[in-house]
């Protein structure tokens, strides 16, 4: 095998929470290599909305967005499946943008800052020992430090047999994700959350008078329609009112739907192999609570704050760890344990129905929800 160069840091994954991370880390003077299996831009399953808690991040990162005029999102309107509706204001708020934009804008950051970018580079081989070895075709790469941030599901989560991947739990895995980019006449500040039998659909805003239109479910409903998407929305997304009308006025940008298999929402390590795991790969709150890209983002920061006092030797690779695991625990535990509560009041209708009934009833009870899953700025 042919060897890079030996590197500070090396991170698997260019989404949000990889990007982020080999930006701060290049801008504290250490040599990064990142590895993204695609070729930037290119979408991702994704809801496409973030938290405000992540703006003035990303604007300190480098990102123009106050320049890119994307539209602030303050309300909620939330739907059951039997049509029945309950809007509320956001007790923080957030605004869209697509993952294509982002992501690629991040990416431009990262190599003007000195990020050694490895794109249509997929990790298939990991070594540890003194330090990390990281190997793809026919190439190896050794770094003092290593990020795990490939997002839900990866051949390197079934190379080092983590255990949520054994998990039967069918409450919590293998879902399947469609989304599309659609026009459509939806309100700029409002998302919607729209509840279909063992499913759910977001909608919201993002650039371009464009909209982001992404749902879940189980796998077994795309498979008892035969695997056709199509055919999945018509029987089943169209009982619930408000969806039949969405899909039925909006036009589809032209490259969807986009998918992913697999999604599993079961608790994840935050540290495997002496890798510390970012984003999704160390735990996926749910959809249903618009949170994800925020979650990535912030443990972006928290992994590199103490990732540079390890590689400054100020922490030893077990206080590293220790750290890591806690810090996680404090500020997105009880987030993603609160989702997975969520989630079983969504994708049934009886559940569904009696919950949005539930807030209709005592509207004062949405906000407290709402903010279970959120964080603060950071």
């Amino acid at each position: 095998m042919e060897h890079f160069p030996e590197y500070d840091v090396a991170i698997i994954g260019g989404g949000l929470a990889g990007l982020a991370a080999a930006i701060l880390l290049r801008r504290k003077g250490h040599s990064v290599v990142l590895l993204e299996k695609e070729t930037y831009p290119f979408h991702k399953v994704c809801g496409e909305y973030i938290s405000w808690e992540s703006r003035d991040f990303l604007q300190s990162l480098g990102l123009p967005l106050q320049e890119w005029n994307l539209p602030t999102i303050d309300i909620l309107k939330l739907t059951a499946a039997s049509g029945r509706v309950f809007t509320t204001r956001l007790p923080l708020g957030g605004f869209g943008v697509s993952r294509y934009r982002l992501d690629s804008a991040l990416a431009d950051l990262a190599e003007r800052e000195g990020v050694h970018l490895l794109q249509n580079t997929k990790a298939d081989g990991f070594e540890q020992g003194e330090r990390f070895t990281v190997s793809f075709r026919q190439h190896k790469i050794n770094a003092r430090l290593c990020l795990a941030a490939y997002g839900k599901r990866s051949n390197l989560d079934v190379k080092w047999n983590r255990p949520f991947l054994q998990q039967q739990n069918k409450r919590l895995n293998n879902f399947v994700g469609i989304k599309y980019h659609v026009q459509t006449s939806w309100p700029s500040n409002v998302i919607g959350l729209h509840n279909f039998e063992n499913g759910y659909c977001g909608i919201s805003k993002i650039e371009n008078d464009t909209y982001c239109l992404c749902y879940m479910t189980r796998a077994e409903n795309l498979k008892q329609n035969g695997n056709n998407i199509e055919a999945m929305q018509q029987k089943v997304l169209y009982q619930n009112p408000h969806l039949k009308k969405i899909f039925e006025s909006s036009a589809v940008v032209r490259g969807f739907p986009v998918s992913i298999s697999q999604i599993s929402f079961a608790q994840k390590s935050t540290v495997e192999n002496g890798v510390l795991m970012l984003g999704d790969t160390a735990g996926m709150i749910t959809p249903l609570c618009g949170n994800g890209m925020s979650i990535a983002l912030h443990t972006a920061k928290i992994a590199t704050t103490l990732g540079d006092a390890f590689l400054q030797q100020q922490l030893s690779r077990t206080e590293l760890e220790k750290n890591y695991t806690k810090a996680w625990d404090v500020q997105f535990a009880r987030r993603l344990q609160a989702g997975r509560l969520l989630q079983r009041f969504f994708g049934s209708n009886r559940l569904s129905n009696g919950f949005v009934h539930a807030f209709r009833l005592a509207p004062f009870l949405a906000a407290p929800v709402i903010r279970l899953t959120h964080g603060k700025p950071f």
